[in-house]
């Protein structure tokens, strides 16, 4: 049976592509496959997903985009912007926030 992510992770790809691109450049593919492995298939983002996610983000100029020539094959690297940085501290502040506030209302008691 094929899991899917449920609707409220609307918004998490963004903030996992620009998280993993803060480590160092990646090509979509290669995003693709580092969220299923980290998240130990918790989380699965396909290519139909994540393409125009990194699209956007270059848009938005949070991402910056090389040719790169790897074994033959031509990829398209992304990498983090300062812009793109400063961003993912908003994301990940809103979802410390966010999950905290959830967290108190999954583990309080009833009154």
């Amino acid at each position: 049976m094929k899991v899917t992510n449920p609707n409220f992770l609307n918004g998490v790809p963004e903030m996992l592509v620009l998280k993993l691109l803060s480590r160092r450049e990646m090509y979509g593919y290669e995003i693709v496959k580092a969220i299923e492995a980290q998240t130990s298939r918790t989380l699965a983002f396909g290519e139909g997903c994540i393409y125009p996610c990194l699209h956007y983000l270059k848009r938005e100029k949070l991402v910056n985009s090389r040719r790169k020539e790897v074994s033959g094959r031509s990829r398209t690297y992304y990498e983090l912007t300062r812009q793109g940085a400063k961003r993912l501290e908003t994301l990940m502040a809103d979802w410390d926030r966010v999950t905290g506030g959830i967290s108190l209302v999954m583990q309080a008691q009833h009154a």
